[in-house]
């Protein structure tokens, strides 16, 4: 059994076309927010109760909407909402893409890292687009990696972060094993004013990439490839360790 999850909200029609493809293939049970959590990374719920809802369309059980993160989702699946622990996450198919370092706001990265947490072989998805986005190739890309990790398995604690471009299934490059690539939203405030005089501020801003070397995501994804890249829950840079260790800091 497949455990599915996203950002986006249970009705994303990304997550929809990630189930239909992999619905053929093995029994998929999805558990995702019941309403969007983009760039929410990697927060859980400790302040409220989580809510859940049994979600039934047309006589066919498709899973539960949960009022909690994208992480919130895939700890209460595995620990209460599922008879027994899925054989895989996988999480998306995202609306954007998650390149460089926007895959540390990313939602949809940090479902697939929270099933890596539990042991569980993960994946996330995300289509490199938000205008007319036709998820239909990255579905199918899913149903044909689903079933090589199945198989293969990961290492201890390593998920995929897998962004798609978003062009038809013919135009599509090949398939790049890449690193996270350098990247940063130049953030902009729209300062505007309420009804009551109250001043409030619209974040919006424009993603820059400061490095689009060969091998990176964001330098494969733009020459029509997808990308894979193994990520990993350890944040420690070992290589500073022995840099921090000659500073002999003392309190």
């Amino acid at each position: 059994m497949i455990l599915l999850s996203n950002d986006d909200g249970f009705h994303a029609p990304g997550l929809r076309a990630l189930r239909e493809e992999l619905k053929r293939i093995a029994p998929v049970v999805v558990v995702a927010p019941d309403s969007e959590q983009s760039a929410v990374g990697h927060a859980i719920t400790l302040s409220v109760p989580l809510k859940v809802q049994e979600v039934v369309e047309n006589g066919e059980f498709i899973g539960y909407a949960v009022n909690g993160t994208p992480a919130d989702c895939v700890k209460i699946a595995v620990s209460v909402l599922l008879d027994e622990a899925p054989e895989m996450v996988v999480s998306g198919i995202n609306l954007g893409g998650n390149l460089g370092t926007c895959a540390i706001y990313s939602g949809t990265v940090s479902a697939a890292t929270e099933g890596a947490i539990m042991g569980i072989p993960s994946v996330a998805l995300s289509l490199d687009t938000f205008e007319n986005p036709d998820f239909g190739p990255a579905a199918e890309f899913a149903r044909t990696l689903v079933p090589l990790v199945c198989e293969r398995g990961l290492p201890e604690g390593v998920s995929l972060n897998v962004n798609i471009p978003p062009v038809p299934r013919e135009a599509i490059q090949g398939v790049a094993i890449t690193r996270q690539g350098k990247s940063r939203v130049l953030e902009t405030f729209d300062k505007r004013v309420d009804p009551r005089n109250n001043t409030y501020y619209w974040m919006a801003g424009e993603m820059r990439f400061d490095e689009v070397d060969p091998g990176t995501d964001c330098e494969m994804v733009g020459s029509r490839h997808i990308s894979i890249t193994p990520i990993h829950y350890d944040l420690t840079r070992h290589e500073a360790i022995p840099m921090l260790k000659d500073w002999n800091i003392k309190f």
